[in-house]
């Protein structure tokens, strides 16, 4: 038995993960990729870029911090290779590129800033196909902080993949005009009729926290119908009022909102009744791609 340590890091508009995977090789067995630490940090950089158009100082030296303690993790837990992402944010901000080189300089952590196809295609690289039915269609919704992936799979194979950008942290901060809705809900409806026996997978930290609050077992599905319920009692509570009754994070109690409503919009136009929380990302898809490069 051989075991590997695999690293990805996933720089999102609302916050920065590191996941570390154990990849464990054995013959005449398959590899079996099983998460050995996950930490995520809650530095915000859609505030600064979709706002106020580049990163500021105060953010820099924050991320910068991340990324230094993040390189010291990977030493210790003896990851072999890592890939580091930058999403929305820091494609989008003027001192984007600035960033990335500050940051290789004060941390040695090379980051690659990714656009919304490519994000889409590292997610698909995941265990995706696995959840995969052939007698039905799936539409896979990524919902990040600055923009959302949408991919469409028929009879097990991928027809179509589109990036918006939508998110939840450009929604909260009135970011997002109706033409956008419009689009999406356009782009949804044009690949799927009423005949169409639809539903989602969904991925983000979002409706991970939604799955996990639904008290559904791993594998359960969420219906349309408890989502949408939640949603308006979620809105219907101050935001002090989910951080100290429902017990959620500072920085997942007003995201959680947003990223409610574009899944249930999502829904809503493809005609899906569930919602599959299969726990797997961005993260999940860039492990897979530094192990199949590495082969």
């Amino acid at each position: 038995m051989i075991i590997r340590k695999f690293a990805a890091i996933d720089i999102g508009s609302n916050a920065i993960r590191l996941l570390i995977n154990n990849v464990i090789e054995q013959k005449g067995k398959p590899t079996t990729f099983k998460k050995s630490e996950l930490i995520r940090v809650p530095v915000r950089l859609g505030e600064d870029s979709f706002i106020k158009g580049e990163i500021s100082e105060g953010t820099l030296n924050r991320l910068t911090k991340t990324m230094k303690s993040f390189d010291l993790l990977m030493q210790v837990y003896g990851v072999e290779k890592y890939m580091a992402c930058a999403t929305s944010a820091l494609r989008e901000a003027n001192n984007g590129r600035e960033v990335v080189e500050h940051i290789y300089k004060d941390s040695g952590i090379k980051i690659d800033i990714i656009d919304g196809k490519k994000e889409a295609s590292i997610i698909a690289s995941t265990d995706l196909k696995d959840l995969i039915n052939n007698d039905r269609s799936y539409l896979y919704v990524d919902v990040g902080g600055g923009s959302t992936e949408f991919t469409i799979f028929d009879q097990g194979n991928l027809i179509s993949s589109k990036s918006f950008k939508i998110g939840t942290v450009r929604i909260l901060n009135d970011l997002v005009k109706d033409s956008v809705w419009d689009e999406i809900k356009e782009w949804i409806m044009s690949h799927f009729n009423k005949e169409s026996k639809v539903e989602i997978i969904g991925s983000g930290g979002n409706i991970n926290k939604l799955h996990k609050m639904s008290g559904r077992k791993m594998g359960q599905p969420l219906s349309f119908i408890w989502l949408n319920a939640q949603y308006h009692f979620l809105n219907s509570m101050e935001y002090d009022d989910r951080i100290s009754e429902l017990g959620l994070n500072q920085d997942r109690a007003d995201v959680i909102i947003p990223a409610a409503k574009i899944f249930l919009s999502a829904a809503k136009w493809s005609g899906a009744k569930k919602i599959h929380v299969p726990k797997i990302g961005l993260a999940d898809g860039m492990i897979k791609t530094l192990y199949y490069q590495s082969l």
